[in-house]
């Protein structure tokens, strides 16, 4: 049944369509309100406005749920594989073993980069941030790999858009395997086609000349969890951003540099490195955890709880949960004694069990177990992020496809001035 809201502004009132969604969502459709009233909505931060309409990823902040494509996280994340998730965001469903096949040895084909992109690493200082080398990178794959695109990528068979997701998946990890090398003064470690997605990004972080690394499956599966349990989240702001981008005809490799952009902001991005920096800050100022709880309670503190809480989950972020365990199997499989590690585990047992966080639902998020495990892996902090938007590339991808497909106006956000109003200009000798 169509339902239809109404707006009253200065006692006229305005008849609103609505929209509902397949798990039964209400919006209100205001694509017509300024025409029909001169009115416009205020909404900052855009937290209750629907900027498209999209059939990617649900989430029900107040039940814990997450799925993609209609697949509970916790299946994909215990069952599947972050390249098959990947194509399952992209694609719309999950692929047969022919189609998984060819696209791994896409990856495979693709892991590389131009001998001559190894050159841009070096106009770059060894102190540069990985996130800023990952972002210009991304635009410069375009200037040797945009000829591989074509803007025609209608119907899921684009043999385009498969190519380029597919070298830019398996790309980005190279590009950010060689911004850590570069960083450490290391020799480039190739790509090792014999090696899953995961375990090849992690070889080529940490093998050496005399020293091959070789991730056991826990290692690996943990990373890979990771992945896919930041592959997509919805209209967050890197893929909003991505979308807003994109839908100026801006190409893929742009849009996805954008994107990487905005998630380096450390209120998006950066929340796994704040938890490290809240332990080393523990850990160094010699703080006591009872007494580091006591002040992120007390409102005249600034001291915060940083990794719990989320402002989508109202209830546990369910991705917490799955890399809570994987995080035990990690210590299990390392069997390493870090500080810092220690006093993860000792807050998070303070906080789950006391009533002021408990009652207010403030849990362990994904980005607290994500920081302690990357640290446990021996990640340096400052490549978290990068590790993040490896995750969250599908996604992207699958975000900017469907915008493109939808072939929507150029998003253009109104505003309400609250500046000067008309004035004349003053001459400067009357100023």
């Amino acid at each position: 049944m169509t339902q239809e809201a109404s707006l009253t502004v200065n006692n006229q009132e305005y008849k609103l369509p609505t929209t509902i969604g397949s798990e039964n969502e209400i919006g209100i459709d205001i694509t017509k309100l300024r025409a029909a009233s001169n009115c416009i909505t205020l909404d900052p931060g855009y937290g209750n406005t629907g900027s498209c309409k999209s059939a990617i990823t649900f989430i029900d902040g107040e039940k814990g749920i997450l799925r993609y494509r209609g697949y509970p996280i916790e299946q994909l994340a215990k069952q599947s594989n972050f390249t098959e998730v990947a194509q399952l965001l992209i694609w719309g469903d999950l692929p047969n073993k022919g189609q998984n096949d060819r696209f791994n040895e896409l990856l495979k084909d693709n892991a590389l980069i131009h001998e001559n992109l190894k050159h841009h690493f070096q106009g770059f200082p060894s102190s540069a941030h990985p996130m800023a080398i990952l972002s210009s990178m991304i635009n410069a794959l375009s200037c040797y790999y945009g000829d591989h695109f074509s803007p025609d990528i209608n119907g899921d068979t684009s043999k385009s858009l498969k190519l380029v997701s597919a070298l830019l998946i398996s790309k980005i990890r190279t590009i950010a395997a060689f911004s850590y090398k570069m960083g450490r003064g290391e020799p480039f470690r190739y790509p090792d086609p014999r090696r899953d997605y995961s375990s090849n990004f992690l070889h080529m972080m940490f093998s050496m000349p005399h020293d091959r690394y070789e991730a056991s499956p826990t290692i690996s599966r943990a990373l890979d969890m990771i992945f896919t349990l930041h592959a997509d989240h919805e209209q967050n702001c890197s893929t909003s951003t991505v979308r807003m981008v994109g839908s100026s005809g801006a190409n893929l490799f742009a849009s996805i540099s954008a994107g990487v952009c905005s998630l380096w902001g450390p209120l998006h991005g950066g929340a796994n490195m704040a938890v490290i920096k809240m332990l080393e800050d523990i850990h160094t100022g010699g703080k006591d955890i009872d007494e580091y709880v006591k002040l992120a309670k007390d409102k005249n503190s600034d001291i915060k709880l940083m990794g719990f809480g989320h402002r989508v989950y109202k209830n546990f972020d369910p991705r917490a949960t799955l890399l809570r365990e994987a995080c035990d199997e990690v210590f299990k499989e390392l069997n390493i004694s870090d500080p810092l590690l220690d006093i993860a585990r000792k807050l998070e047992d303070v906080a789950r069990n006391d009533s002021y966080f408990v009652d207010r639902n403030l849990y362990p998020n994904v980005d607290f177990y994500s920081g302690i495990i990357l640290k446990a892996l021996g990640v340096p902090v400052n490549l978290f992020t990068v590790l993040f938007a490896i995750g969250r590339l599908p996604g992207w991808i699958a975000h900017w496809r469907e915008s493109y497909l939808e072939g929507g106006r150029i998003s253009r956000p109104r505003q309400i001035y609250t500046g000067e109003t008309q004035r004349d200009y003053v001459p400067m000798a009357k100023r």
